[in-house]
């Protein structure tokens, strides 16, 4: 069974040896949690996941090779690969690459939208464009993934100019945590904003791989 990876990197724990029937996941190490907790719920043994670095996230150029390299490398192994990714900034070239390597991909523009539901995310995007969404990876990576690479922690000035735009902080919550809300408002303290928490569950991560186990 595949484990989560320790630092969100390429992970081929568990990976089948063979391909008859099984079903191989390509997702952002940002989703491994959610991804594994939901397939050990279900019992989907027949399903494995591999990752590629959470880091990635920064740097949307880079995805779509990155995807690409992984499919090439496992497609033998298996009846069905499935890339957990939305769009994710790389300007509709995944959707691209996947159509053209014959692969399905998650709907959707990010795993905000799919967290909360792709279609009313997106009815709700001309009233919450002041927003700035963190998912529960991203509150416990908080500093790892925005308030270094915004260079914050070297230059705590820039914050208003960053998100002088910015009115509240949505947190996503895919779990009811306590601890991790408490973290999640301190992060919008640290970034200025008003914080409000939803709790989303899953969204449609939980029903698109609900349909690719059962394909």
């Amino acid at each position: 069974m595949s484990t989560l990876p320790s630092d969100s990197t390429l992970t081929d724990t568990g990976l089948a040896a063979s391909g008859q029937g099984r079903i191989l996941l390509i997702a952002c190490g940002a989703l491994a949690r959610e991804i594994l907790t939901v397939k050990q719920a279900n019992g989907w043994d027949h399903m494995d996941l591999t990752c590629l670095p959470a880091i990635l996230h920064n740097h949307p150029e880079k995805i779509t090779d990155a995807v690409r390299a992984t499919v090439a490398k496992h497609r033998a192994g298996y009846a069905t690969i499935f890339v957990v990714y939305g769009d994710c900034g790389t300007g509709g070239q995944l959707q691209s690459a996947c159509d053209e390597m014959g692969v399905e991909m998650m709907p959707g523009p990010h795993c905000y939208a799919f967290f909360e539901g792709t279609a009313g995310f997106i009815d709700r995007a001309e009233t919450e464009f002041s927003a700035f969404y963190l998912t529960d990876f991203l509150v416990r990576q908080f500093d790892a993934f925005v308030w270094r690479p915004l260079g914050l922690d070297r230059h705590p000035d820039l914050r208003d100019m960053y998100f002088a735009h910015y009115t509240k902080l949505v947190y996503q919550a895919q779990t009811d945590d306590p601890a991790l809300t408490d973290l999640a408002k301190t992060c919008a303290q640290r970034l200025g904003l008003a914080f409000e928490r939803r709790f989303t569950g899953y969204g449609d991560l939980g029903t698109t791989l609900e349909k690719v186990a059962k394909a």
